[in-house]
């Protein structure tokens, strides 16, 4: 469909201008000789999306020669590469044809918008040239960049069976100021290109593989990173057969609530990571035997439980860049009326993220099996919430979660049992309030 997409687009666009073919051809030759080049230099990003630099001198291209032949040399580069790197045909195919289509429409665009070959405007200033196209050329710019994220965030969400948002969040975030700072880079290369012809503009493009190096060992050093923190809590998981995944649900269940607490997404963000580690003091030797045991726990038992939210805190505090998830860690087991631990601070004192973890980590708790007792379905646990609602929880997270159409995306349709009730009856008398899990 994509590649039907693509060839209807380039059967609308012009052949290059007469008079200026030949220098749009030579163009078309240069520029995406480039763009080969910086494909083959091309790293990773997240979710299994790549990055370079060839946008750069393609979209030169779009500005230099809008023509069906700079579509079809996009195809052509882009095959190219797909063999080099043997990708499987089907993958292949589809890549080909989504740049071409990308930049099918970014030539449409820039056409539609009023523009035309930028060899119209040899030997003018930059400032007159902007005023005459720059309005189409960052039209056409804008248009490739958001369809080439559109379609690529959805491939990889088709693939990973993920939320679109979940895959172009990081994927794009990553790079999106780089995106900003393009546009007129983009711009400024194509009309150096034009004005002082290929050697020039050549030696503009080096310095930006320079800092494509730059912005690649930081995108690696940060997927190190996320890939450490992922290591140790598997880690941690490993300990408790009963709570494999346990880390993942609850950092699922409070990016929810804080998105029904419409806060802000770097907030969410943040509260996500303090939850993905909220029980990383538990990789500490003394917790393993405890977290193995099927049956219950003596008393000495549960007083070390309580002491994994200040090692976590501690073990976090050595980690420069996680400094802001100390406090959300260390007081994820705090209630709102001062009975929690290990400070005992009640209401506002609270740190909001320690409050919403706290409540994920108990709605994780009661929606998972354990062997001293049975999972509690949806109505049951709205009922314990309100139950606790003031005394464990925030009440105004309560109310706020419970009347978001969040709260019914949190639970998978319950299955028909007659034994609900009694079990929901049963754990209830396992505790008096609605921690139902191992702390």
């Amino acid at each position: 469909m994509i590649a039907a997409a693509a060839t209807a687009v380039a059967a609308f666009l012009p052949s290059p201008q007469f008079g200026t073919a030949s220098e749009e051809r030579s163009a078309i030759v240069v520029l995406f000789a480039l763009a080969l080049l910086a494909e083959l230099l091309a790293f990773a990003l997240p979710k299994g999306a790549s990055a370079s630099t060839s946008s750069m001198p393609v979209l030169a291209a779009v500005l230099v020669s809008p023509s069906w032949e700079t579509v079809a040399a996009t195809a052509m580069v882009k095959a190219f590469v797909e063999c080099f790197r043997r990708r499987e045909l089907e993958k292949a195919v589809f890549n080909v044809a989504q740049y071409a289509l990308i930049i099918g429409l970014a030539v449409l665009v820039y056409l539609q918008t009023g523009g035309t070959s930028l060899l119209n405007f040899r030997g003018q200033e930059l400032s007159a040239v902007t005023l005459s196209i720059g309005a189409p050329a960052f039209a056409a710019f804008a248009a490739a960049t958001a369809v080439n994220t559109l379609l690529v965030s959805a491939v990889i969400a088709l693939a990973t069976n993920a939320a679109l948002s979940a895959v172009w969040r990081p994927t794009n975030l990553a790079k999106i100021g780089v995106d900003v700072i393009a546009s007129p880079l983009n711009f400024l290369f194509a009309w150096a290109y034009v004005r002082f012809g290929p050697i020039a503009a050549a030696g503009f493009w080096a310095p930006i593989i320079g800092l494509r190096q730059v912005y690649k060992t930081n995108i690696e050093l940060e997927q190190t990173n996320v890939e450490l923190l992922d290591l140790m809590v598997k880690s941690i998981e490993a300990r408790d057969p009963y709570t494999s995944g346990h880390s993942r649900r609850v950092q699922n269940y409070s990016m929810q609530i804080g998105r029904a607490l419409s806060l802000a997404e770097k907030d969410i963000q943040m509260i996500g990571r303090a939850a993905l580690l909220h029980d990383v003091g538990k990789i500490y030797e003394k917790y393993g035997p405890i977290l193995r045991k099927a049956d219950g726990l003596t008393p000495e038992e549960w007083t070390t439980m309580r002491e994994h939210p200040s090692d976590g805190a501690e073990l976090i505090a050595t980690m420069t860049r996680l400094r802001e998830l100390v406090a959300p860690v260390r007081h994820h087991h705090e209630n709102w009326d001062g009975t929690g631990y290990p400070d005992g601070l009640a209401g506002e004192l609270i740190p909001l993220a320690a409050r919403i973890i706290r409540f994920a980590d108990t709605i994780d708790a009661m929606t998972t099996a354990r062997p001293y007792r049975a999972v509690m379905h949806a109505e049951d646990v709205r009922a314990e919430v309100v139950r606790c609602r003031g005394t464990q929880f925030d009440p105004e997270i309560v109310d706020k979660l419970l009347s978001s159409p969040i709260w019914k995306t949190m639970f998978p349709p319950a299955e028909p049992t007659t034994h609900r009730f009694e079990l929901s009856v049963a754990n209830r008398r396992v505790s008096g309030s609605a921690r139902t899990s191992r702390l």
